[in-house]
């Protein structure tokens, strides 16, 4: 598969996230965390903490990280390594893509 369509630029605001479901190579669905960090940067990292097994995209960001909401563990947009704990796994990273105000996310490659 290829990058896919999970949302539009103005969808994300600045130092936000967004949750977004797309589909994995085998058709499951793969759950992604668009974030646009403080310099409106986009990123994509798996939706899912790595400890807690909540939604990513309901926690805070602050700069270029992200945290979960539920146990505070913090994550890096760029390599997904857990900054805080109790997370000590990091969460997958996606590559993505700018095509005009569109945001493209592959899930099915990870970066880091």
């Amino acid at each position: 598969m290829t990058a896919q369509l999970a949302c539009m630029t103005a969808d994300v605001p600045v130092g936000t996230a967004m949750r977004v479901e797309l589909d994995g190579a085998d058709g499951a669905p793969v759950e992604v965390a668009v974030v646009r960090d403080a310099d409106g940067d986009f990123h994509a990292i798996s939706d899912i903490c790595s400890h807690g097994q909540v939604s990513l995209s309901d926690g805070e960001v602050d700069g270029c990280t992200i945290e979960c909401w539920l146990h505070g563990s913090t994550f890096d947009l760029r390599t997904g390594k857990p900054l805080a704990l109790p997370a000590t796994k990091p969460v997958p990273v996606y590559p993505v893509t700018l095509d005009g105000d569109r945001v493209l996310v592959d899930v099915d490659v990870t970066i880091a």
